[in-house]
């Protein structure tokens, strides 16, 4: 699924977070500026489509880069 569209994720993006965020499932800030965006988009060069790759976005602002994945439980009939 990679290399379709960077997607929106849900934490705020800071610059420096990681440097002292938990070791495991960190949040994020509570609030910020811009979004973080994973992933990379067709537009992107090969070294940013990667699941690693973080970047931030103007979540008021639209591209034809950025998307999101809906996800949900499948039920058994």
């Amino acid at each position: 699924m990679l290399g379709n569209a960077q997607e929106w994720v849900n934490d705020w993006y800071g610059e420096v977070y990681y440097a002292a965020s938990p070791e495991y499932d960190p949040r994020g800030p509570d609030s910020g500026e811009y979004r973080v965006l994973r992933g990379g988009a067709w537009s992107n060069g090969s070294l940013a489509v990667r699941v690693s790759d973080r970047e931030q976005g103007n979540p008021g602002l639209g591209s034809p880069d950025y998307g999101f994945r809906c996800v949900g439980e499948v039920l058994a009939p």
